[in-house]
């Protein structure tokens, strides 16, 4: 069994120190543009910043790889070469993306860096990602959240490249690469702009009660009592009421998060080379509790032990787990 590369969010500078220093393999980052699927405020790096983190990372034996994983509106595809020229000069380990044009201009202009196919792309069948890896020649591809393992064996026996998959973070349950519902309220795109619910359009209404409202722009996507806790408002996890229900209810998905943990040998018998977890919007504690968790779990199932690893119920989004498509052991 190939030992597998642990792949981690870094969201800021300090959260890249805290993945390096808590035994992430490598870790995956962005410019503070449209080029990254977190186009956050407060997130992301500047080129030096950039360029003082990667030396610290590899001084560490840590990769780094560099989000190009947004899709160019048509004419300003001039800000992602210039980001794939601006990340090769500082040194990354690879890029990843999910815009043919971008991978085709990166796998002419810099061939020898590595390219990774982002989740992004939603590649979900061996055909296309043999595409990718024929004409770009792609090294890696980031496995949509919706195969099984016994799917993922047989994607690893078809495809001439590395898989990874998401272990742990956003179960991302709708179609990756293709979501426009923010666009409908705010204007941006999450796959073109990098933004999700932009935090300057999140407002939080408390009434007299303690209940609180959660609203993007005009549009309130959630309630909760004064004794929930309150998601991030995303329109893809808001309750919503309709005649046809009798109360407010999940009309695309829960608030849940994605927790493999205990399935970690079998993905990596089937085949599975990176195990990546989501989070780069997420805290320096997050960073620190997840990556550490991780890091144990796998060297104890290299060294032949059954993997323990930590509660991270704590970190979940909605106080809620999952395994997803994973767990089931069958084909569809």
């Amino acid at each position: 069994m190939i030992r597998p590369e642990l792949v981690c969010p870094a969201g800021t500078p300090s959260a890249m120190r805290t993945a390096v220093n808590a035994g992430a393999d490598a870790v995956y980052c962005g410019f503070q543009n449209a080029t990254n699927a977190r186009n956050f405020p407060g997130l992301n790096f500047t080129v030096p910043e950039l360029e003082r983190a990667v030396a610290h990372a590899h001084a560490g034996g840590t990769k780094v790889l560099l989000a190009l994983n947004t899709f160019p509106p048509a004419g300003k595809v001039d800000l992602w070469k210039e980001a794939a020229d601006t990340g090769a000069r500082l040194g990354m380990d690879a890029f990843i993306v999910a815009d043919i044009g971008v991978a085709d201009y990166i796998a002419r202009t810099h061939p020898d860096i590595r390219l990774h196919l982002s989740v992004q792309a939603a590649a979900s069948t061996p055909e296309s990602i043999r595409y990718y890896c024929r004409e770009f020649n792609v090294k890696r591809v980031g496995l949509p959240r919706i195969l099984t393992v016994p799917e993922i064996k047989l994607m690893a026996d078809e495809i001439p490249c590395e898989i990874e998959t998401f272990i742990f973070g956003n179960h991302g349950l709708m179609v990756e690469g293709r979501c426009s519902l923010t666009n409908y309220i705010t204007g941006l795109s999450t796959n073109m702009d990098g933004v999700c619910s932009p935090a300057a359009q999140v407002e939080y209404i408390k009434d007299d009660e303690g209940n609180l409202s959660t609203r993007l722009g005009e549009y309130t996507i959630d309630c909760f009592s004064c004794n929930e806790s309150a998601g991030y408002p995303t329109i893809c996890k808001g309750r919503y009421l309709t005649p046809a229900h009798d109360g407010p209810y999940y009309a695309f998905e829960e608030p849940i998060s994605l927790n493999l943990s205990t399935l970690l040998p079998d993905l990596m018998k089937a085949g599975v080379t990176a195990l990546k977890i989501e989070g780069r919007q997420r805290s320096k504690a997050y960073v620190k509790s997840v990556v550490s968790a991780y890091r144990k779990a796998v060297d104890s199932i290299m060294a032949g032990q059954d993997p323990q690893i930590s509660d991270l119920l704590a970190l979940t989004e909605g106080q809620k787990e999952t395994q997803g498509a994973f767990k089931s052991k069958t084909w569809r």
